[in-house]
């Protein structure tokens, strides 16, 4: 791939793109299906480019953008538990120059130097959980899911011995424990033991095992299974149980937990260093599967000011081991057609195992990707999997190269509709100009729809939309709503049955009462994940006044425009994608359509609104002396303010530091109140 440096503007939007769509894929492989298809050093890789591109290319970080997401949406099978205290992932290093990078990005955050102390837990590849203790009794577990919300398997927890049911002491009136459930080595193979003679399907790893011990919907299954647990985390608690990390494992031990005795304290990366290199030698004899270690700012107070970015801590990184590789048979080239039009090609590979994962379908990224490796179908190729989750193709093995395999050609047409797919100069991704025409990107636009991190609609699937639209009942979102008029022919159809479309008809109906974070989310609009779903939501707060202010931010240099592209977060490039989708008639019909038939609510209130700038807009400018700018804008949208980067009539409060300049003064010309750092940190509630 060009490296990031080389890129330009137009090349890092569409890698963007690309790597969203990429790493979306196989997050909902590894969450939801239990089958990743790739290797975790791959994975990692792809988190890692999409990293750097938005480090060197800020304007162009994508709302759907892959640092904002974590996991993926809970199975319909289990109720829905919101956490209190959002379940994130962690960022990776791969080594200690991306520790001392992890080190550094922290003082600076903070605003200081020297020593810091950090402890090192192994990284335990299993599924994380949260157990939350009122007054000492275990009330229920809910697994991370997507982040927010996660399912209730409450009745299979109770299952296992090392899930305390009461604390002893006095814990807490409310806490959340968090650890990650996970099956032994031996506990593993004894399991697909038992499966094999029983005819059953084999799990591909401790890891799957243990989640699909855990997702049983009948606990009694779940009670045949040898799970286990480590608790390692915290989420919300009513009072403070310690001041360090390393205490709160400690008392966590006291509660009856296990921890992990491997646990240790370093105080810098050479620290750091050993503790990986001794772990690594240890890996293979311990009884459980690792895929790196954790490392934590050791003092909490340090924790809860660094706070979160996007998807992960600042004060917390996995530091992943190297990767692990396989050789295998490519058999085809098969071209997906994304929903903007993006063609991405597929590698279908004859399976192989992999550091103990199934792989049979790999990424190739783009067309430059397969002609720099001069990919061709019949290679022998070498898979790599980073980390222990996703897989890349690394190289191809020449000398095994059948004599008839030929250059492999990419397609100048689109697959789907035969549309011209153009490549823009200095863009990677070729992209099919149908649009509306194109049967595979509306179709993919409607699975987007009632994916279940948008309408979460059951019974829709890929499968029936695609059934669906073959019939010629779905043409845009607006049909989807129409369906349960045809609940008598969908009963007739095959694989349906009376109950079935009634069940459907049901889901349907369900869905007509949305948030507006997960309605704007759906739309499908280009570089609108749900991160920046969630941003505009918060920021307009009703679907009207969102809809008012995207009519006006179509024009360019208003003051709607200026508005929109100010807001922390989406910035003008984002904006643009915006203008454009409600510049196009076709789509403001199809939204005013869609509208009319759903109850739309609007953002929910922040938890902090009882604060003194709850709901309010601000915008800092000049320099902090007592904190940093981003400890300040993080500290703010914690108390439920909206933190832009522009002045405006709406906005409501400036923050003022040393050598203030325009920002200031157009905050004086507009009459928009201002106040000083030290006025600001009362305000806040931050000590002295």
């Amino acid at each position: 791939m060009k490296p990031v440096e080389d890129l330009t503007e137009i090349e890092a939007a569409a890698e963007l793109e690309r790597l969203a769509a990429e790493i979306a894929y196989h997050d909902r492989a590894y969450h939801e299906r239990d089958a990743p298809e790739i290797s975790d050093a791959d994975y990692d890789a792809l988190r890692q480019r999409n990293t750097a591109i938005e480090v060197r290319f800020p304007v162009q970080i994508r709302a759907d953008s892959p640092s904002h997401r974590v996991g993926s949406s809970p199975d319909s099978g289990f109720a829905k538990l919101r956490h209190r205290v959002p379940m994130l992932s962690l960022d990776n290093a791969f080594d200690v120059t991306d520790f001392a990078d992890f080190v550094s990005r922290a003082h600076r955050f903070l605003g200081t130097s020297g020593e810091m102390v950090f402890v090192a837990e192994p990284k335990i590849d299993g599924l994380s959980i949260n157990l939350t203790y009122e007054h000492g009794r275990f009330i229920h577990g809910v697994t991370r899911g997507d982040g927010t919300e996660g399912e209730d398997v409450t009745a299979n927890l109770r299952t296992m011995k090392s899930v305390p049911d009461r604390l002893p002491g006095k814990p807490p009136a409310l806490i959340e424990i968090r650890g990650e459930v996970f099956m032994t080595k031996a506990d593993f193979l004894a399991l697909n033991e038992r499966q094999a003679e029983a005819g059953d399907k084999l799990f591909a790893n401790p890891r799957n095992a243990a989640a699909g011990g855990l997702r049983q919907l009948d606990s009694r299954i779940t009670a045949t299974r040898p799970l286990s647990l480590f608790a390692y985390a915290q989420g919300e608690a009513s009072e403070a149980v310690a001041e360090t990390h390393w205490d709160y494992l400690r008392r966590l031990s006291d509660w009856g937990f296990s921890v992990n005795p491997l646990s240790r304290r370093v105080r810098d990366a050479a620290e750091a260093e050993a503790f990986q290199t001794e772990i690594g030698l240890k890996r293979s004899g311990l009884a459980y599967d690792i895929d790196g270690v954790v490392y934590k700012i050791d003092a909490l107070t340090l924790q809860r000011r660094l706070g979160f970015v996007g998807r992960a801590p600042r004060w917390a990184i996995a530091w992943k081991f190297p990767a692990e590789q396989a050789t295998t048979i490519l058999q085809d080239i098969r071209i997906q057609v994304g929903r903007t039009g993006a063609l991405t090609p597929v590698a279908e590979l004859q399976p192989v195992n992999v550091g103990g994962v199934l792989v049979s379908r790999a990424t190739l990224h783009n067309e430059d990707e397969i002609a720099r490796k001069d990919v061709r179908v019949g290679d022998t190729v070498v898979l790599q999997r980073a980390g222990d989750v996703i897989p890349q193709i690394v190289s191809v093995i020449v000398e095994r190269r059948p004599a008839d395999a030929v250059p492999y050609v990419y397609p100048a047409i689109c697959p789907a509709c035969g549309s011209h797919a153009a490549r823009p100069p200095g863009e990677v991704v070729r992209r099919c100009t149908g649009g509306l025409i194109c049967p595979e990107q509306r179709v993919e636009r409607l699975i987007h729809f009632v994916s279940r991190t948008a309408f979460d609609i059951d019974g829709l699937g890929e499968k029936s939309i695609r059934e669906f639209y073959a019939a010629g009942w779905l043409h845009s979102p607006v049909d989807l709503f129409k369906l349960p008029e045809r609940e008598a022919e969908v009963a007739e159809r095959e694989g349906w049955g009376k109950l079935s479309a009634r069940n459907l008809t049901r889901a349907i109906e369900a869905k007509r009462r949305i948030p507006l974070e997960r309605l704007i989310y759906a739309l499908g609009i280009r570089r609108i994940g749900e991160a920046n779903a969630r941003l505009l939501a918060r920021h307009y707060g009703s679907y009207l006044e969102w809809r008012a202010g995207m009519n006006a931010a179509t024009i360019v240099g208003s003051e709607a425009r200026s508005t929109l592209g100010g807001i922390l977060g989406i910035g003008p490039a984002i904006a643009e994608e915006l203008a454009d989708f409600f510049d196009e008639p076709r789509n403001v019909s199809i939204l005013d359509e869609l509208a009319a038939q759903l109850t739309i609510e609007d953002a929910a209130v922040p938890e902090a609104a009882d604060s003194e700038v709850a709901g309010k807009t601000m915008v800092f400018t000049g320099t902090l002396e007592t904190m940093t700018r981003p400890e300040a804008k993080a500290r703010a949208e914690a108390l439920g303010a909206k933190v832009t980067d522009s002045v405006s009539k709406k906005t409501d409060l400036v923050v003022v530091g040393a050598d203030a300049g325009s920002k200031a003064r157009k905050a004086q010309e507009l009459g928009v109140k201002t106040i000083t750092e030290v006025e600001w940190r009362e305000m806040a509630g931050m000590p002295d």
